[in-house]
């Protein structure tokens, strides 16, 4: 192929390794046919973005000019999008023993009130989007606090490391403590002030985010309708069925709802552009809804068995048509990595009688979080026009999974026990918007 004109005094690179990508969903059709594996290919990268992918001899020929960096045999992959968490909650991972209810009052809300402090915030916000990055993920979808301090300094961090994230002001007016609690009218009014400063700036997508219903009277879940209704663009994240006594308490608040996802439905909180975290215990009619209103679920693992809320239903779900993406839900959830957040994937499906593909499980954590963020082909994809976000993988991180590995007769057999077996010692290299990311681990 000949290689287009190259605007004078703009640098390409050209990063060499193995390669895997995706040209469709896996779950949607046999993953021999949408997974390509390239094992000696090349990523050109040219202003940020993917320019071309190729086998590396063809595009070192096309690209003579390009400056080169070679990896070896690293595996090349989109960097890894974490659709659901709790930036707030990065400082209490990992804390003992307590079911929802329990683990909002006793963790999350004490730590959540420091977070009126600006430095406090920063800090917090820094050290969770290093620890991400250590992890090879380079998009995160965060719940900030009650405070808009908290919103400013999450994105305000993102934009020091050049990386996309969406995030928004949490917001609660019942059923939290004094010092949490904010109002129907200050949840739109912050939340509108905030997505004008920072929705669409650079790489930042606003969410508006009420926590979940038991937290939001109607009024305050009502003004956060037709907050979205107008900004149509903004996501809308939230929390759905994911204990059991979550569930029933929400049916005592909501005695005239028809089930959980009514609650939202019924206050203009239901859409396609709307992400619902855990969604475990759902009737019927919810699946059936979520599926024709085109509505993102995120499957949250690790927390759904650290604190014991349930099995999802990943097969079923898909099968329905329901989006999913993948999320490790920090501090809920035990992890910060999405490898150990798909090796959970994989333990929970099993349980209900399902054995995803590692293809399945990797796309889920790229390309299907990616689009359940309405952000498909930007970031969570290896292809030209994405955002340059990726993250090479050491296939023999340790001797552990070195010696399973070299054992592998195909791609498959090499990255699986990485999946199941990987931590952060796993990430070779990341790339945001083009650059390697600054690690402070290494």
């Amino acid at each position: 192929m000949a290689a287009p004109a190259y605007p004078l005094g703009m640098t390409r690179q050209l990063l060499l390794g193995q390669i895997l990508r995706f040209s469709g969903d896996p779950f949607a059709a046999p993953w021999q046919e949408v997974t390509h594996h390239e094992r000696r290919g090349a990523v050109l990268i040219e202003d940020g973005r993917i320019a071309d992918v190729g086998a590396a001899d063809a595009l070192r020929a096309a690209y003579p000019e390009a400056e080169v960096t070679d990896y070896g045999d690293g595996l090349m992959m989109a960097g890894f999008v974490d659709a659901h968490m709790h930036y707030p909650q990065t400082g209490i991972i990992a804390s003992w023993g307590k079911r929802l209810i329990d683990w909002l009052n006793t963790y999350t809300f004490p730590e959540e009130m420091r977070f009126g402090d600006p430095a406090y915030a920063e800090a917090a916000a820094e050290r969770t989007l290093d620890l991400a990055l250590a992890h090879g993920t380079t998009t995160l979808a965060s719940f900030c606090t009650i405070h808009p301090e908290s919103v400013d300094a999450w994105f305000a961090a993102a934009e020091a490391r050049g990386m996309r994230v969406v995030g928004g002001k949490t917001c609660m007016d019942r059923n939290a403590p004094e010092g949490l609690r904010d109002t129907a009218r200050t949840a739109h009014d912050q939340s509108a002030a905030l997505i004008a400063r920072w929705h669409g700036q650079g790489r930042a997508v606003y969410a508006i985010t009420p926590r979940f219903s038991p937290t939001s009277t109607r009024a305050q879940l009502e003004a956060l309708g037709a907050l979205w209704a107008d900004h149509p663009t903004c996501l809308m994240q939230t929390h759905l069925s994911e204990q059991h006594d979550e569930v029933a308490w929400v049916h005592e608040l909501f005695p005239e709802a028809r089930d959980y996802l009514d609650t939202y439905e019924a206050a203009g909180l239901l859409g396609p552009r709307g992400l619902y975290g855990h969604a475990i215990h759902l009737t019927a009619r919810e699946r059936a809804r979520l599926a024709e209103i085109g509505a993102a679920l995120v499957h949250c693992p690790t927390s759904n068995t650290f604190i014991g809320s349930g099995l999802f239903d990943m097969a079923g779900l898909k099968t329905a048509g329901v989006g999913v993406g993948l999320a490790t839900d920090t501090g809920g959830g035990s992890s910060f990595s999405m490898l150990r957040t798909m090796a959970a994937a994989y333990e929970v499906a099993h349980l209900r009688g399902v054995v995803l593909h590692p293809a399945q499980l990797l796309w889920l954590a790229t390309e299907g979080s990616a689009r359940a963020l309405h952000l498909g082909g930007t970031v969570g994809h290896l292809g030209p026009g994405a955002e340059a976000d990726l993250a090479v993988l050491d296939l023999a991180s340790t001797r552990a999974i070195a010696q399973r590995a070299e054992r592998a007769e195909d791609i498959w057999e090499a990255v699986f026990p990485t999946i199941m077996m990987g931590d952060d010692r796993a990430i070779r290299a990341v790339r945001v918007a083009g650059r390697d990311a600054v690690r402070p681990d290494r």
